[in-house]
């Protein structure tokens, strides 16, 4: 491990952790040697720059994370210099925002997104309503980094499908802010080349399942969640929601978001599935969910996990165009 990764190493250990520690019980618990002088080194950087509080003095000096200085601070972000990580969370976001909704159907190239959101300008022939979704789903993206620190509930997430959600409508049927009134479903082509209708959780059914995922995401052990196991946790929450589908609409970009929750909690980059692999990302969902079936109050979230591994390799295969990103930092 290079000295860079061992750095975002400690800083994610330490974001992960609820207490203060040490130094010596930092150094007890990493899963690395690294010399007492660098970490001392390190800490104190972090004290300077608001990363981190320190609390104590001398043998009991304690430090832990700063939730003051969230979201700036994300702990993927240490390897880039401090007044490159606001050019860095905005790379993120456009290319976040872009992915996101291209793979919805969104016209609009990375370079339009980021000259909409860092411009505040329309671009030329293009309709209103996709500029109001890459305006909707980067705003999204700060309600989620405000809810790293926190527990969300169901109004939080009523919020976030308003923000998604820019198109107004007249419809009782088609609520922003409040789950689907109907049942709603899509076709698609089984894996043996049959048509065939995939109708997701019927309304009644709705709450339970969802209170069920927030009480997951609300409870989960950040802690356990590594880089090399992030892409895990992304799938499994996201296949939960796009298997319940609550919303009459916007769900895609809502799974994406939500499942992202997770890692930015535990200090990892979020994951961003590219437009290129649309059709491969529509059919490993829908392959899935046919072979599971209808989720009821009765089957759980996750009938049968084994089930997801297509999936989690996909989304393994994803991981990597934000931290070219990080990597670049900014350049």
């Amino acid at each position: 491990m290079c000295k860079k990764d061992e750095k975002v190493a400690v800083l994610v250990f330490i974001r992960q952790k609820n207490s203060a520690l040490s130094l010596p019980e930092i150094l007890q618990e990493l899963e690395f040697d690294l010399a007492e002088r660098t970490l001392r080194s390190w800490l104190v950087s972090w004290v300077e720059d608001g990363t981190l509080q320190r609390t104590g003095k001398k043998r009991g000096t304690r430090y832990r994370w700063n939730a003051e200085t969230a979201p700036t601070h994300f702990a993927f972000l240490e390897p880039i210099p401090p007044h490159r990580r606001e050019v860095v969370l905005a790379q993120i976001r456009d290319l976040w925002t872009h992915t996101s909704t291209a793979l919805e159907g969104n016209t609009l190239t990375l370079g339009d997104t980021h000259f909409i959101l860092q411009e505040g300008l329309t671009i030329s022939g293009k309709p209103l309503r996709e500029h109001q979704e890459i305006i909707g789903h980067a705003r999204a993206i700060d309600l989620l980094y405000s809810a790293v620190n926190s527990t969300i509930d169901i109004s939080w997430l009523f919020g976030l499908h308003k923000a998604v959600q820019t198109e107004l409508t007249f419809d009782i049927y088609k609520p922003n802010g409040a789950w689907k009134v109907e049942p709603n479903g899509t076709n698609i082509i089984t894996p043996d080349g049959k048509q065939t209708y995939l109708e997701y959780a019927q309304p009644k059914y709705i709450d339970q399942l969802m209170q069920a995922l927030l009480s997951y995401i609300n409870n989960f052990a950040t802690d356990q969640v590594t880089l090399k196991t992030a892409p895990a946790v992304y799938a499994k929450v996201h296949m939960a929601f796009v298997h319940i589908h609550p919303f009459w609409d916007g769900n895609g970009r809502l799974a994406r978001l939500l499942a992202n929750l997770l890692l930015l909690k535990s200090g990892q980059p979020p994951l961003l599935i590219e437009q290129n692999r649309r059709r491969e990302y529509i059919t490993t969902l829908s392959t899935y969910q046919h072979a599971v079936g209808q989720l009821t109050d009765e089957t759980g979230l996750w009938p049968h996990e084994t089930e997801l591994e297509p999936f989690v390799e996909l989304c393994q295969e994803s991981y990597g165009a934000v931290q070219a990103l990080i990597e670049r930092g900014g350049e």
